[in-house]
């Protein structure tokens, strides 16, 4: 086997209701001034690339070749789901920003064997039961070159294609609904909270 893709599905998540909507807010550089940010799902993706392979060495025309083997690992660093403190855990408001946020926590959980089968693919389509040759004492460190500009870059943008997803959730109709949810609840506790800060 010279390829495997292997990705850790069960990171796990923690809900973290310490912070406030304007620390939230600015903890996205995206967000539209005048708009606030009620609740963030935040995570890193992170690639990891062992390469290594057996050799084999002939004096005689002065090559080497390497059967490639190309361990990846992918996984998310633990996924912090925030609702802004504004919101009592208690309140309808507080449960609607949550189930908000719980659906970018699950798109990140089922993006993820989809981007780990996609990679694996195209791996397995270069390096599968193909030798790399090169000049004696050059095979690995080609090899490794190829990882480091070809398919490090490749596997982070496969990666962030998630992102994608995870805007598609973000619409201005659901920021409309999440605003007038709960008879106005979330637009009041904003209004008291801007009042007291």
């Amino acid at each position: 086997e010279s390829i495997s893709v292997l990705s850790t599905r069960e990171q796990g998540y923690r809900i973290d209701n310490t912070r406030s909507y304007h620390d939230l807010t600015r903890l996205m550089p995206s967000v539209r001034r005048g708009s606030w940010v009620l609740g963030l799902t935040h995570t890193e993706a992170r690639v990891r690339i062992n390469v290594g392979g057996r050799m084999l060495a002939d004096p005689a025309t002065g090559y080497e070749c390497v059967a490639p083997r190309i361990d990846v690992s992918l996984d998310y660093a633990p996924i912090v789901v925030y609702v802004s403190r504004e919101f009592p855990p208690a309140s309808c408001a507080y449960r609607e920003v949550l189930a908000h946020e719980m659906r970018h926590l699950t798109t990140y959980q089922t993006f993820m064997p989809k981007a780990e089968a996609t990679v694996r693919a195209r791996l397995a389509g270069r390096f599968a039961g193909k030798p790399l040759y090169a000049p004696i004492g050059q095979a690995q460190a080609l090899l490794q070159r190829e990882i480091d500009r070809s398919w490090m870059p490749y596997i982070k943008g496969e990666m962030a294609r998630v992102e994608v997803l995870q805007a598609a959730i973000d619409t201005p109709q659901e920021y409309a609904r999440l605003g007038k949810v709960c008879a106005g609840e979330v637009q009041s506790l904003l209004r008291t909270a801007r009042r007291n800060g």
